[in-house]
Protein backbone atom coordinates (compact mmCIF):
# COMPACT_ATOMS: atom_id res chain seq x y z
CA UNK A 1 0.00 0.00 0.00
CA UNK A 2 3.01 2.12 -0.02
CA UNK A 3 2.01 3.67 -3.72
CA UNK A 4 -1.34 4.60 -1.12
CA UNK A 5 1.36 7.23 0.80
CA UNK A 6 1.58 4.22 3.49
CA UNK A 7 4.58 3.58 5.69
CA UNK A 8 5.02 -0.56 5.79
CA UNK A 9 4.17 -0.13 9.69
CA UNK A 10 0.54 1.46 8.67
CA UNK A 11 -0.03 -0.92 6.22
CA UNK A 12 1.05 -4.05 9.13
CA UNK A 13 -1.62 -1.95 11.48
CA UNK A 14 -4.12 -1.85 8.56
CA UNK A 15 -4.07 -5.29 7.98
CA UNK A 16 -3.81 -7.04 11.12
CA UNK A 17 -6.88 -4.86 12.30
CA UNK A 18 -8.58 -6.22 9.19
CA UNK A 19 -8.01 -9.67 10.21
CA UNK A 20 -8.16 -9.20 13.96
CA UNK A 21 -11.32 -7.09 14.64
CA UNK A 22 -11.59 -4.57 17.61
CA UNK A 23 -7.99 -5.22 19.10
CA UNK A 24 -6.97 -3.61 22.22
CA UNK A 25 -4.92 -0.57 20.83
CA UNK A 26 -2.26 -0.50 24.16
CA UNK A 27 -1.66 -4.31 22.63
CA UNK A 28 -0.53 -3.41 19.42
CA UNK A 29 2.51 -2.21 19.41
CA UNK A 30 3.35 -6.06 21.20
CA UNK A 31 1.22 -7.56 18.56
CA UNK A 32 3.38 -6.12 15.83
CA UNK A 33 6.51 -6.03 17.99
CA UNK A 34 7.17 -2.57 17.01
CA UNK A 35 8.07 0.65 18.94
CA UNK A 36 5.06 1.96 21.33
CA UNK A 37 5.34 5.71 20.17
CA UNK A 38 6.14 4.72 16.65
CA UNK A 39 2.84 1.99 16.62
CA UNK A 40 0.90 5.30 18.17
CA UNK A 41 1.75 8.10 15.62
CA UNK A 42 1.03 5.68 13.34
CA UNK A 43 -2.16 4.50 14.33
CA UNK A 44 -2.85 8.17 14.98
CA UNK A 45 -2.41 8.82 11.15
CA UNK A 46 -4.69 6.04 9.67
CA UNK A 47 -7.66 7.28 11.87
CA UNK A 48 -6.94 10.81 10.16
CA UNK A 49 -6.87 8.86 6.87
CA UNK A 50 -10.23 7.24 8.14
CA UNK A 51 -8.47 4.02 7.20
CA UNK A 52 -9.13 2.77 10.85
CA UNK A 53 -12.30 3.35 13.19
CA UNK A 54 -12.82 2.94 17.00
CA UNK A 55 -12.10 4.18 20.33
CA UNK A 56 -9.15 5.15 22.36
CA UNK A 57 -9.63 1.49 23.56
CA UNK A 58 -9.93 -0.47 20.60
CA UNK A 59 -9.28 0.12 16.95
CA UNK A 60 -11.03 -2.05 13.77
CA UNK A 61 -10.04 -1.59 10.17
CA UNK A 62 -12.06 0.75 7.57
CA UNK A 63 -14.21 -1.43 4.65
CA UNK A 64 -11.42 -1.38 2.49
CA UNK A 65 -14.32 -1.80 -0.35
CA UNK A 66 -14.80 2.42 0.20
CA UNK A 67 -11.45 3.02 1.84
CA UNK A 68 -8.73 2.07 -0.32
CA UNK A 69 -10.31 4.28 -3.06
CA UNK A 70 -10.73 7.24 -1.16
CA UNK A 71 -7.60 7.20 -0.47
CA UNK A 72 -6.43 7.07 -3.92
CA UNK A 73 -8.66 9.93 -4.51
CA UNK A 74 -7.20 11.86 -2.13
CA UNK A 75 -3.30 10.90 -3.24
CA UNK A 76 -3.88 11.52 -6.98
CA UNK A 77 -5.16 15.32 -5.65
CA UNK A 78 -1.80 15.36 -3.96
CA UNK A 79 0.64 14.36 -7.12
CA UNK A 80 -1.60 17.04 -8.65
CA UNK A 81 -0.50 19.44 -6.67
CA UNK A 82 3.22 18.43 -7.21
CA UNK A 83 3.07 18.14 -10.13
CA UNK A 84 1.79 21.67 -10.74
CA UNK A 85 4.78 22.77 -8.62
CA UNK A 86 6.91 20.85 -10.91
CA UNK A 87 5.61 22.70 -13.69
CA UNK A 88 7.01 25.40 -12.46
CA UNK A 89 10.67 25.11 -12.64
CA UNK A 90 10.71 25.94 -16.31
CA UNK A 91 12.93 29.11 -15.32
CA UNK A 92 15.62 26.69 -14.02
CA UNK A 93 15.66 24.63 -16.69
CA UNK A 94 16.50 27.71 -19.27
CA UNK A 95 19.33 28.95 -16.81
CA UNK A 96 20.44 25.46 -16.82
CA UNK A 97 20.23 24.75 -20.03
CA UNK A 98 22.08 28.50 -21.23
CA UNK A 99 25.01 27.07 -19.07
CA UNK A 100 25.17 24.26 -21.21
CA UNK A 101 27.55 24.25 -24.39
CA UNK A 102 25.84 24.45 -27.71
CA UNK A 103 28.10 21.57 -29.03
CA UNK A 104 27.30 19.45 -25.94
CA UNK A 105 28.61 15.90 -27.33
CA UNK A 106 26.64 14.24 -24.84
CA UNK A 107 23.25 14.72 -26.97
CA UNK A 108 19.77 14.04 -26.26
CA UNK A 109 19.36 11.86 -23.44
CA UNK A 110 18.39 8.14 -23.67
CA UNK A 111 15.11 7.43 -25.16
CA UNK A 112 14.33 10.87 -26.58
CA UNK A 113 14.91 11.82 -30.19
CA UNK A 114 16.10 15.52 -31.48
CA UNK A 115 13.82 15.66 -35.14
CA UNK A 116 15.20 19.46 -36.56
CA UNK A 117 13.72 19.23 -40.13
CA UNK A 118 10.11 20.29 -39.99
CA UNK A 119 9.17 18.08 -42.74
CA UNK A 120 9.89 15.00 -40.78
CA UNK A 121 8.65 16.77 -37.58
CA UNK A 122 5.30 16.55 -39.85
CA UNK A 123 6.03 12.72 -41.48
CA UNK A 124 6.44 11.85 -37.88
CA UNK A 125 2.84 13.11 -36.66
CA UNK A 126 1.14 11.46 -39.66
CA UNK A 127 2.81 8.23 -38.75
CA UNK A 128 2.07 8.56 -35.04
CA UNK A 129 -1.50 9.60 -35.70
CA UNK A 130 -1.97 6.69 -38.45
CA UNK A 131 -0.91 3.64 -36.33
CA UNK A 132 -2.53 5.31 -32.75
CA UNK A 133 -4.20 2.13 -31.48
CA UNK A 134 -5.99 3.70 -28.41
CA UNK A 135 -5.82 7.56 -27.66
CA UNK A 136 -4.21 10.50 -28.73
CA UNK A 137 -4.19 13.48 -26.47
CA UNK A 138 -3.22 17.06 -28.11
CA UNK A 139 -2.76 20.61 -26.84
CA UNK A 140 -2.22 22.69 -29.59
CA UNK A 141 -2.12 26.60 -28.61
CA UNK A 142 -3.01 27.85 -31.86
CA UNK A 143 -5.15 30.59 -32.64
CA UNK A 144 -7.00 29.43 -36.14
CA UNK A 145 -6.74 26.17 -38.34
CA UNK A 146 -6.52 27.18 -42.21
CA UNK A 147 -8.21 24.97 -44.80
CA UNK A 148 -5.20 23.58 -45.67
CA UNK A 149 -4.22 22.64 -42.20
CA UNK A 150 -8.16 21.13 -41.79
CA UNK A 151 -8.05 19.15 -44.87
CA UNK A 152 -4.49 17.80 -43.93
CA UNK A 153 -5.61 17.13 -41.02
CA UNK A 154 -9.26 15.36 -41.01
CA UNK A 155 -8.27 12.03 -42.96
CA UNK A 156 -6.22 11.12 -40.07
CA UNK A 157 -8.46 12.14 -37.21
CA UNK A 158 -11.18 10.57 -39.15
CA UNK A 159 -9.48 6.96 -39.24
CA UNK A 160 -8.77 7.39 -35.40
CA UNK A 161 -12.11 7.87 -34.47
CA UNK A 162 -13.73 5.58 -36.79
CA UNK A 163 -10.86 2.76 -35.47
CA UNK A 164 -12.54 3.71 -31.88
CA UNK A 165 -9.42 5.86 -31.22
CA UNK A 166 -10.10 8.07 -28.09
CA UNK A 167 -9.29 11.62 -29.46
CA UNK A 168 -8.84 14.47 -26.42
CA UNK A 169 -8.04 17.65 -27.82
CA UNK A 170 -7.29 21.38 -26.22
CA UNK A 171 -7.65 24.46 -27.63
CA UNK A 172 -7.36 28.04 -27.67
CA UNK A 173 -10.63 30.11 -26.90
CA UNK A 174 -9.38 32.04 -29.60
CA UNK A 175 -9.76 29.13 -32.16
CA UNK A 176 -13.51 28.24 -31.58
CA UNK A 177 -14.22 32.10 -32.37
CA UNK A 178 -12.99 31.32 -35.81
CA UNK A 179 -15.82 29.63 -37.77
CA UNK A 180 -13.88 27.42 -40.13
CA UNK A 181 -12.08 25.81 -37.23
CA UNK A 182 -14.91 25.90 -34.66
CA UNK A 183 -16.88 23.91 -37.78
CA UNK A 184 -14.12 21.38 -38.16
CA UNK A 185 -14.09 20.89 -34.08
CA UNK A 186 -17.93 20.05 -33.98
CA UNK A 187 -16.98 17.54 -36.58
CA UNK A 188 -14.74 15.87 -34.54
CA UNK A 189 -17.51 15.76 -31.70
CA UNK A 190 -20.07 14.55 -33.77
CA UNK A 191 -17.73 12.02 -34.89
CA UNK A 192 -16.51 11.08 -31.07
CA UNK A 193 -13.49 13.11 -29.83
CA UNK A 194 -13.82 15.07 -27.07
CA UNK A 195 -12.98 18.83 -26.85
CA UNK A 196 -12.03 21.53 -24.58
CA UNK A 197 -11.53 25.11 -24.40
CA UNK A 198 -8.92 27.45 -22.45
CA UNK A 199 -8.26 30.61 -21.95
CA UNK A 200 -4.54 31.04 -22.91
CA UNK A 201 -1.99 28.37 -22.55
CA UNK A 202 1.31 27.45 -24.41
CA UNK A 203 2.28 23.92 -24.03
CA UNK A 204 1.99 22.41 -27.86
CA UNK A 205 1.75 18.66 -26.51
CA UNK A 206 1.02 15.58 -28.56
CA UNK A 207 0.96 11.85 -27.19
CA UNK A 208 -0.32 8.72 -28.48
CA UNK A 209 -1.23 5.79 -26.89
CA UNK A 210 0.34 7.11 -23.65
CA UNK A 211 3.55 5.74 -25.16
CA UNK A 212 5.24 8.52 -27.16
CA UNK A 213 5.30 12.32 -26.65
CA UNK A 214 6.14 15.10 -28.81
CA UNK A 215 7.10 18.65 -27.71
CA UNK A 216 8.85 21.31 -29.43
CA UNK A 217 12.33 21.65 -28.89
CA UNK A 218 11.80 25.30 -28.57
CA UNK A 219 7.92 26.02 -27.17
CA UNK A 220 8.63 29.79 -28.40
CA UNK A 221 9.92 28.92 -31.84
CA UNK A 222 9.00 25.68 -33.52
CA UNK A 223 10.82 25.89 -36.49
CA UNK A 224 13.49 24.47 -34.48
CA UNK A 225 11.92 21.65 -34.30
CA UNK A 226 10.64 18.36 -31.87
CA UNK A 227 11.67 16.12 -29.06
CA UNK A 228 10.20 12.40 -29.74
CA UNK A 229 10.03 10.84 -25.68
CA UNK A 230 9.28 6.93 -25.49
CA UNK A 231 11.16 7.37 -21.78
CA UNK A 232 8.24 6.54 -19.64
CA UNK A 233 9.09 8.85 -16.63
CA UNK A 234 9.22 11.83 -19.43
CA UNK A 235 5.84 10.55 -21.37
CA UNK A 236 4.08 10.35 -17.92
CA UNK A 237 5.35 13.83 -16.80
CA UNK A 238 4.16 15.30 -19.80
CA UNK A 239 0.81 13.14 -19.96
CA UNK A 240 0.94 14.87 -16.43
CA UNK A 241 0.78 18.10 -17.60
CA UNK A 242 -2.05 17.51 -20.35
CA UNK A 243 -4.18 16.49 -17.69
CA UNK A 244 -3.80 19.46 -15.46
CA UNK A 245 -4.09 21.77 -18.47
CA UNK A 246 -7.68 19.42 -19.40
CA UNK A 247 -8.93 19.49 -15.98
CA UNK A 248 -8.73 23.32 -15.72
CA UNK A 249 -10.54 23.65 -19.24
CA UNK A 250 -14.22 24.06 -20.03
CA UNK A 251 -15.86 21.37 -22.65
CA UNK A 252 -16.36 23.07 -26.12
CA UNK A 253 -19.40 24.47 -26.61
CA UNK A 254 -20.14 22.87 -29.48
CA UNK A 255 -19.77 19.61 -27.28
CA UNK A 256 -23.28 18.87 -26.52
CA UNK A 257 -23.31 15.79 -28.95
CA UNK A 258 -20.37 14.52 -27.18
CA UNK A 259 -21.63 11.15 -26.72
CA UNK A 260 -18.90 10.93 -23.78
CA UNK A 261 -20.76 14.10 -22.21
CA UNK A 262 -24.01 12.25 -21.22
CA UNK A 263 -24.73 8.86 -20.57
CA UNK A 264 -27.81 8.96 -23.03
CA UNK A 265 -27.87 5.14 -23.10
CA UNK A 266 -27.10 4.48 -19.63
CA UNK A 267 -30.82 2.83 -18.16
CA UNK A 268 -31.90 3.94 -14.98
CA UNK A 269 -30.57 0.71 -13.22
CA UNK A 270 -27.26 1.54 -14.51
CA UNK A 271 -27.41 4.60 -13.71
CA UNK A 272 -28.61 3.73 -10.08
CA UNK A 273 -25.96 1.06 -10.13
CA UNK A 274 -23.35 3.75 -10.96
CA UNK A 275 -24.71 5.93 -7.99
CA UNK A 276 -24.16 3.19 -5.45
CA UNK A 277 -20.80 1.97 -6.91
CA UNK A 278 -19.25 5.21 -6.24
CA UNK A 279 -21.20 5.83 -2.88
CA UNK A 280 -21.91 2.10 -0.99
CA UNK A 281 -19.30 0.25 0.78
CA UNK A 282 -20.18 -3.20 0.02
CA UNK A 283 -21.90 -4.66 -2.90
CA UNK A 284 -24.60 -6.27 -0.39
CA UNK A 285 -26.08 -3.00 0.10
CA UNK A 286 -25.40 -1.30 -3.35
CA UNK A 287 -27.71 -4.42 -4.41
CA UNK A 288 -30.19 -3.90 -2.15
CA UNK A 289 -30.64 -0.21 -2.80
CA UNK A 290 -31.10 -0.85 -6.67
CA UNK A 291 -33.24 -3.66 -5.97
CA UNK A 292 -31.42 -6.39 -7.69
CA UNK A 293 -29.55 -9.47 -6.99
CA UNK A 294 -25.56 -9.60 -6.17
CA UNK A 295 -25.00 -11.38 -9.25
CA UNK A 296 -26.78 -8.85 -11.42
CA UNK A 297 -25.49 -5.76 -9.69
CA UNK A 298 -21.80 -6.98 -10.00
CA UNK A 299 -22.46 -7.71 -13.72
CA UNK A 300 -23.60 -4.15 -13.94
CA UNK A 301 -20.76 -3.08 -12.38
CA UNK A 302 -18.81 -5.02 -15.36
CA UNK A 303 -20.44 -3.09 -17.69
CA UNK A 304 -20.44 0.16 -16.57
CA UNK A 305 -16.51 -0.17 -16.34
CA UNK A 306 -16.22 -1.70 -19.66
CA UNK A 307 -18.19 1.29 -21.19
CA UNK A 308 -16.08 3.99 -19.23
CA UNK A 309 -12.83 1.94 -20.15
CA UNK A 310 -11.64 1.41 -16.46
CA UNK A 311 -9.00 -0.57 -15.16
CA UNK A 312 -10.77 -0.73 -11.67
CA UNK A 313 -13.49 0.51 -10.01
CA UNK A 314 -11.80 3.79 -8.21
CA UNK A 315 -10.67 4.66 -11.77
CA UNK A 316 -14.44 4.16 -12.92
CA UNK A 317 -15.46 6.23 -10.01
CA UNK A 318 -13.03 9.12 -11.67
CA UNK A 319 -13.81 8.51 -15.01
CA UNK A 320 -17.53 8.76 -14.26
CA UNK A 321 -17.51 12.02 -12.61
CA UNK A 322 -14.99 13.44 -15.53
CA UNK A 323 -17.53 13.03 -17.99
CA UNK A 324 -20.38 14.28 -15.52
CA UNK A 325 -22.10 10.81 -15.31
CA UNK A 326 -22.32 11.28 -11.57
Amino acid sequence: MAVLGLSALEEEIYRHLLRNPHTAVDDLHILLRADPGTTRRSLERLRRLRLVEGDDQHAAAADPESAVPRLAEDRLEVLHREMRDLTRTRSILDSLARDRPTDDPTGPAPGIERIEDLKTVRSRIDDLAFFARTEVLAAEPYDALSPENIAHARPLDMRCLRRGVQIRNLVRRTAVEDPTTAGYLRELVSAGARIRVAEDFSELILVYDRHTALVPVDPGDTSRGALCARESGLVDNIITLFERLWDAAEDFPGAADDPHGDPVDLSGTQREVLRCMCTVAKDETGARQVGVSLRTYRRHIAELMHLLGAENRAHAALLARERGWI
